[in-house]
């Protein structure tokens, strides 16, 4: 068994995730006490290739994936086999989780970089709701519209970044590729409007994405440095909020 969020190539914790991981490790712990089972089970939406999925079942969980990509799941497959673990790989869409999957059988969902692109965002949270048992968490992990204001003004692109500002799906223009974003504000009310009571908002990448890759390539131990301070920014109340992405949990 692996160590969760930790590179088995190199065995830094991986900055993009690091955050991220050292939430759902707590949350792991805390719902194999309060139900007494070390095997949770996990569905995560819009999983993809598996960068969640498949580290969870390498911590003993049953982990489904629902994806509507089928490349996407054929990915997961691999990268599961190659892992020696067995990941559930179905497709669909978020709209479709409840005709996937029984109501009331999950342990934690996870929504990550999935808020963004569905057309109903309220609507599949509410799809997310229903898999889970009475005291199940869901993890929310999506883009923040501070963030790409502040990137596109790094990048000289000082009239989108004011677009971003103004616009109240945080977009920088036509060309956007992202078709909204949620700051912290939002993401507590939608979890609130579909019956979940919303954690602590963490900021994940609040440096990452500003630092260029040499630094980390060339210097001994700039990884794990770096991890270090994406942790103790994750939960400051002035840097969480200019974060890429923003992670909160909803409680059942």
């Amino acid at each position: 068994m692996h160590a969760v969020g930790i590179s088995r190539q190199t065995g830094t914790p991986a900055v993009r995730t690091a955050v991220v991981w050292d939430v759902l490790s707590a949350v792991l712990a805390e719902r194999m006490a309060a139900t007494g089972r070390e095997r949770l089970d996990i569905v995560d939406a819009g999983g993809g290739t598996g960068g969640f999925a498949v580290p969870l079942a390498d911590l003993g969980h049953a982990v489904t994936v629902v994806d509507p990509s089928p490349d996407s799941l054929a990915a997961l497959e691999r990268r599961a086999a190659e892992a020696g673990v067995e990941v559930r790989a179905l497709q669909g869409d978020a709209a479709d989780l409840g005709e996937l999957l029984p109501a009331g059988g999950t342990d934690l969902v996870l929504c990550h970089s999935v808020l963004e692109y569905v057309e109903d965002p309220i609507g599949a949270v509410r799809a997310m709701a229903g898999l889970l048992r009475e005291g199940g968490v869901i993890s929310v992990l999506a883009a923040n519209p501070l963030a790409a204001a502040l990137h596109r003004s790094i990048a000289g692109r000082f009239d989108e970044a004011r677009q971003v500002l103004d616009d109240p799906e945080g977009r920088w223009g036509d060309r956007d590729p992202t078709p909204r974003r949620f700051g912290r504000e939002a993401l507590e009310r939608l979890l609130t409007a579909t019956g979940f009571a919303p954690g602590e908002v963490h900021g994940v990448r609040v440096f990452a994405d500003l630092v260029p890759s040499r630094l980390l390539d060339g210097e001994p131990g700039a990884g794990r440095a770096l991890v270090a301070l994406e942790q103790a920014a994750a939960a400051h109340p002035v840097l969480r909020d200019i974060a890429t992405q923003l992670h909160v949990l909803g409680h059942r």
